[in-house]
């Protein structure tokens, strides 16, 4: 496949994930009271607006500092990831991770812009006696951001061949 047809279809990616995203969070507002837990097995619905990053990290921060890690270092995170996957310096799957950890960051960025800091969470999973297992509460993007993280991780590990000059 060539390169611009690759590059066509990580933008199509991330236009639809951040659509998934936004759309998603926003049935969630519309439908769901704040707060109040709708079960439904392992998958649990429950609407909440998170000041913080994932599992609610820095939540407690001082505003400023919320402000400058959440929405500016994001944000400049999400422009280098873009930069990475247009200039074509990320390859194959590792370019798809690259694209679902970018498309994440832009919709929780949009609810972050849009919402007074605060992004829209709404799934939260469960298993085990007692709910032993347990997730935070999260969101699309934020499954796209760990689908992502999880494969360059794994990625990582695994020996690259080496490009012929």
């Amino acid at each position: 496949m060539r390169p611009s047809v690759n590059r066509l279809l990580l933008v199509l990616l991330i236009l639809f994930v951040v659509a998934t995203d936004q759309w998603t969070k926003h049935l969630a507002r519309e439908h769901l009271p704040l707060h109040e837990r709708h079960y439904a097995g392992v998958l649990s619905l429950v609407y909440v607006e998170n000041e913080g990053a994932f599992l609610s990290l820095g939540s407690n921060l001082p505003r400023t500092a919320r402000v400058a890690i959440f929405t500016v270092a994001v944000g400049l995170a999400v422009v280098v990831a873009l930069f990475l996957l247009l200039s074509a310096r990320v390859h194959g799957l590792d370019a798809v991770a690259v694209a679902l950890i970018g498309a994440g960051g832009i919709g929780n960025l949009v609810d972050r812009l849009a919402r007074h800091g605060r992004v829209t969470d709404f799934l939260y999973l469960s298993a085990g006696p007692g709910s032993f297992l347990h997730t935070g509460v999260f969101n699309v993007a934020d499954m796209a951001i760990t689908g992502g993280v999880i494969w360059m991780l794994i990625s990582s590990f695994v020996p690259k061949k080496q490009q012929s000059a």
